[in-house]
């Protein structure tokens, strides 16, 4: 028993050290360590792992508003279409044979960290005021069209593909990205964790309890942080998380 709750509170730390840092969903990190370490089955651990996120997101996104790095107006935008693009992409999935899918969330967190040590987002606040709002909200819906489309094919990588698509495509700096990302992630979360616990049932509610309660507070500790820490550091942390976190998963999953 203190084995697995060394691990619940460990899965729930690195989910939330990622949330609130890089605005990775906790679905990366819990998930595979529950399955690789305890034996739970994945469906569960999937549903552990979204409920988890929920407040964690939430948490973060609060924490980022606050330090005004949060663009709710677009953030909404992107949430409708990225929760409307998830079911037509998990339909999408239900029709074509995607086991090599799997692998690609994992991947690409991998690389995603090393992109953020050796090319840093220095892009400054504000850098993306000059597109007129009509631009700004029809970038969001079509972005949040490939994101919903891809997690919902593949069933992971929001957090990633979200940081991906807002500091790469719409310009924005790394703290207003994180922030809109764990904003979004907090209700498809929600989302998600419903879904789970209304066609599965409830999972383990002491796992689930530990696992939220740990990962809320590396969420929060994190997300003060990086509100704290300037764009060169952050960068380099973010990818150093990034880099560990995807490492480890292509390790657990091809080895």
């Amino acid at each position: 028993m203190a084995f697995n709750i060394f691990i619940y509170i460990l899965a729930g730390l690195g989910a939330g050290v990622g949330t609130g840092l890089a605005g990775l969903s906790a679905a990366a990190v819990i998930s595979p360590m529950l399955i690789t370490f305890l034996g739970f089955p994945a469906y569960e651990a999937v549903g552990i792992s979204l409920a988890s996120d929920v407040l964690a997101s939430a948490v973060s996104a609060y924490t980022y508003g606050k330090n005004k790095n949060l663009d709710i107006k677009n953030g909404l935008i992107m949430l409708c279409s990225v929760l409307v693009f998830t079911m037509v992409g998990s339909w999408a999935a239900s029709l074509v044979p995607n086991s090599t899918m799997g692998g690609f969330s994992v991947v690409m967190t991998l690389l995603l960290g090393v992109k953020f040590i050796a090319r840093p987002v220095m892009t400054p606040k504000g850098a993306n005021a000059d597109k007129s709002p009509r631009t700004k909200a029809v970038q969001s819906v079509l972005c949040g069209v490939l994101i919903g489309f891809i997690c919902g094919f593949i069933g992971a990588g929001g957090g990633m593909m979200l940081l991906l698509i807002l500091t790469g495509v719409l310009g924005y700096e790394l703290k207003t990205a994180v922030g809109t990302s764990v904003f979004i992630m907090a209700f498809t979360a929600l989302t998600g964790a419903v879904s789970h616990m209304a066609i599965g049932g409830l999972p383990d509610l002491f796992a689930l309890a530990v696992c939220a309660a740990a990962t809320l507070l590396g969420a929060r500790v994190a997300a003060l942080f990086a509100n704290r820490a300037d764009a060169k550091t952050l960068n380099r942390i973010t990818g150093v998380v990034l880099t560990l976190l995807g490492g480890a998963m292509v390790l657990v999953k091809y080895f």
